[in-house]
C-alpha cells in the first residue's frame, strides 16, 4: 500500500503538467502552422498551373490564328505573363527544340550549348512532378514544362523552419522548467536540512550535559550511560548529515572498503539477527575514493534498511565492490526480498513515493542526490525480480 504524501507529489505533478501543457501548446502551434501553410501551397500550386495553362493556350492561339490583331494582343499578354512571373518554363516544340522563359541563360552562348543547358534544366523541372501541358497545333503537338516558382519553393520549406523554431522554443522551455524545478528542489532540500540540523542542535547539547551529570551519579548503572552516549552520538551523526546536505560537503580521500566495513559492523547489531550481510571486494587493497563519510554512510544505510524491510527481517544482503570501465568503482547492494513492481521502478527515486505504511518516501531521493550531486557518481536500480530481490548500484569516480 502506497503512503499518501500529497505535498511533494503535488509539487512534482504540477511541474509535470506544466511540461505536458507546454509540449501540447507547441504541437498545436506547429500543427496549425503546417495546416495553414499547406493550404497556401495548394492554392499557389493551382494558381501557377492556371497561369501556365493560360500561357500555353495563348501561345497555341497566337501561332494558329490568322488575325494579326489577335496575334499582337496575345503576344502582349505573353509578354506581361513573362514579366510578372518567376515560374521557370521550357517550351518543347514539335522538332524537339527547347525554348525557355524565366531561366537565365547567357545570350552569347552557342545554340548547341544553350540546348544542353536547357535539357539539364528540363530534367530538373520534370523531377518536380508537375504534369506538362500539351498544346495541339493541329499538325503537331508541343509541350510546356514548368517548375515551381521561388515563392512556392520557399513556402514548401517554410513549415519546416516554423517547426524547427517551435521545437527550439519547446526545448528551451523544457530546459527552463527543468532547471527551475531543480533550483526549487535545491532550495527545499537546503532549507529543510539546515532547519533540521538547527532544531536538533539545542536538545543534543542539553542531552550531552545530562549524560555527563548521570555519569557522575554512583547509583546509575554505567551501562545505561554508555548506551545513552551511543544514542547521542548517533543523533550527532544525523545532525552532521543534515548540516552537510544544507551546505557544500567536504570530500576526503577515504578507504572505501574500510568505510563500508565499519558501517556494516555498526548496522549488524541494529537489525534482525536473521539477516546476514556479506561483503565481497575485488578492489585493490586500500582503494580510495573522494567521500563525505557521513553522507556516504547515510546512502549505504538507506539502501540496506530498505533491503531489510523488503526481506521482512530475514534474508541476505550482499555488498559487492569492483572496478568498472572508464575509471570508476561499482558498489552493488543486493537483497533477497520481494522485489519491486515494474510499474514502480521509474518512481522509486521520486520524492514522496513509498510502499511502506509509515514511509516518507525521501530515503532513496536523498541517497540519489548525495551520490550524484555531491559525489559526482550514479545511483541506479540495476536489477529487480518479484520475490527474488533487488540490486542497487552505486558508481563513484576513482580519484585522479
Amino acid at each position: 500500500m502506497l503512503k499518501d504524501f500529497s505535498l511533494p507529489l503535488a509539487f512534482y505533478n504540477r511541474d509535470t503538467w506544466l511540461k505536458v501543457a507546454f509540449f501540447a501548446v507547441s504541437v498545436v502551434m506547429a500543427g496549425f502552422s503546417l495546416y495553414f501553410t499547406d493550404g497556401l501551397v495548394t492554392k499557389l500550386e493551382e494558381r501557377e498551373k492556371q497561369q501556365i495553362e493560360l500561357y500555353a493556350e495563348t501561345i497555341r492561339y497566337a501561332l494558329t490564328s490568322d488575325n494579326n490583331a489577335d496575334i499582337n494582343f496575345f503576344f502582349e499578354r505573353i509578354k506581361k505573363i513573362n514579366e510578372n512571373n518567376t515560374i521557370p518554363v521550357i517550351w518543347k516544340d514539335g522538332s524537339g527544340h527547347l525554348n525557355s522563359i524565366n531561366i537565365p541563360i547567357q545570350e552569347s552562348l552557342p545554340t548547341e550549348q544553350k540546348q544542353e543547358i536547357l535539357q539539364q534544366k528540363l530534367l530538373e523541372i520534370v523531377a518536380e512532378n508537375n504534369k506538362p501541358i500539351e498544346m495541339d497545333m493541329g499538325f503537331q503537338k508541343e509541350y510546356i514544362y514548368y517548375g515551381n516558382s521561388k515563392l512556392l519553393k520557399l513556402l514548401r520549406y517554410y513549415p519546416l523552419s516554423q517547426l524547427l523554431v517551435v521545437l527550439i522554443i519547446g526545448f528551451l522551455g523544457y530546459i527552463f522548467l527543468s532547471y527551475s524545478r531543480r533550483a526549487e528542489q535545491n532550495r527545499v532540500w537546503v532549507g529543510l536540512a539546515k532547519e533540521t540540523a538547527h532544531q536538533l542542535g539545542t536538545p543534543l547539547s542539553s542531552l550531552t550535559a545530562w549524560v555527563e551529570l548521570l555519569r557522575n551519579e554512583p547509583h546509575i548503572n554505567p551501562d545505561i550511560v554508555v548506551e545513552l552516549s551511543k544514542d547521542i552520538q548517533r543523533l550527532e551523526t544525523i545532525t552532521t548529515r543534515f548540516s552537510n546536505i544544507g551546505s557544500t560537503p567536504v570530500l576526503k580521500l577515504e578507504d572505501i572498503e574500510a568505510v563500508i566495513q565499519s558501517f556494516i559492523s555498526y548496522l549488524k547489531i541494529r537489525i534482525s539477527s536473521k539477516v546476514t550481510i556479506e561483503i565481497h571486494s575485488s578492489l585493490a587493497a586500500n582503494q580510495t575514493a573522494n567521500l563525505n563519510k557521513y553522507l556516504f554512510e547515510w546512502v549505504i544505510e538507506n539502501i540496506c534498511k530498505n533491503g531489510v524491510d523488503a526481506m521482512g527481517g530475514h534474508g541476505q544482503l550482499r555488498i559487492e565492490l569492483k572496478e568498472g570501465k572508464n575509471n570508476v568503482i561499482h558498489i552493488d547492494i543486493s537483497d533477497t526480498g520481494k522485489g519491486i513492481l515494474p510499474s514502480n521502478t521509474s518512481k522509486i527515486f521520486s520524492p514522496g513515493f513509498s510502499t511502506k505504511k509509515r514511509g516518507w518516501g525521501l530515503g532513496l531521493t536523498l541517497a540519489k542526490r548525495i551520490i550524484e550531486n555531491y559525489h559526482q557518481g550514479k545511483l541506479i536500480l540495476k536489477a529487480t525480480e518479484i520475490n527474488k530481490g533487488s540490486t542497487f548500484r552505486i558508481t563513484l569516480p576513482k580519484p585522479a
